[in-house]
């Protein structure tokens, strides 16, 4: 980077370097060291429950799923397992790590929620929805999740508002396909889906409330119910 001298030598700062270094310090929310303690401790249980959740949806689609089916089964819950150790991971190393790396894992994170978003209707489109209606539901919801996590990697922390309404835009589009899975899904399979939103949006009133304390601890246990509201809703889908 270009070192920039005032008239009279002494150093002087960089414009860019310091709109960088401004938007860090923006992007870094002020927790105190007890809630970023709780923030790390309640979704590194989520890796693990994650990493449990994936061996047991691949392991009853290969047992229990007829033999035309299994591939289509084992790719979906692979897709929906894997989105939650990544989000769960990444989540927790942005709250564990120091100040100063923050930034770049906090915008991971972030990006990380519309990959699992993606994941969860990814499942279901390989497994319920399939056919042109499972194939446009995936297309569309790729594409949003894909141009939500530009847009958060170009402007960080001041897209924040832009992203919470995404996110809850892009899972409440189910709505619109609420019909057909409603008659192809077992209904305690279908009630676990319901819950799995509810929780999440429910959720989203305390992550946004972030000034407020431990609500973003309060925010990743929704995430963590969510998450296996819908776990129970793919595991008992069949």
């Amino acid at each position: 980077m270009e070192k920039i001298v005032n008239a009279d030598g002494s150093d002087a700062i960089c414009p860019a370097s310091a709109a960088c270094a401004k938007s860090i310090r923006s992007y870094q929310e002020s927790y105190s060291l007890g809630e970023e303690i709780a923030n790390a401790v309640t979704h590194g249980i989520g890796v693990g429950l994650s990493i449990v959740a994936l061996v047991l949806l691949v392991v009853r689609a290969v047992h229990y799923t007829p033999a035309d089916l299994t591939a289509r089964y084992v790719v979906g819950f692979s897709v929906f397992g894997s989105s939650l150790i990544v989000l769960y991971l990444c989540s927790t190393l942005y709250h564990a790590l120091p100040r100063g790396a923050k930034y770049v894992f906090g915008v991971i994170d972030h990006c990380c929620i519309y990959v699992l978003i993606a994941g969860t209707y990814t499942a279901s489109c390989l497994t319920t929805l399939y056919g042109a209606i499972g194939w446009t539901v995936f297309g569309v919801i790729w594409g949003l999740a894909c141009s939500g996590s530009v847009i958060y990697s170009v402007f960080g922390h001041r897209v924040r508002w832009l992203s919470l309404v995404m996110y809850i835009a892009m899972g409440w589009l189910v709505v619109f396909v609420a019909k057909p899975l409603r008659e192809r899904l077992p209904e305690i399979s279908f009630l676990f889906l319901v819950l799995g939103g509810v929780l999440y949006t429910v959720g989203c009133v305390f992550y946004a409330l972030k000034r407020i304390k431990w609500t973003h601890t309060i925010w990743h246990m929704f995430v963590i119910g969510g998450s296996v509201m819908h776990f129970f809703s793919l595991y008992l889908s069949f």
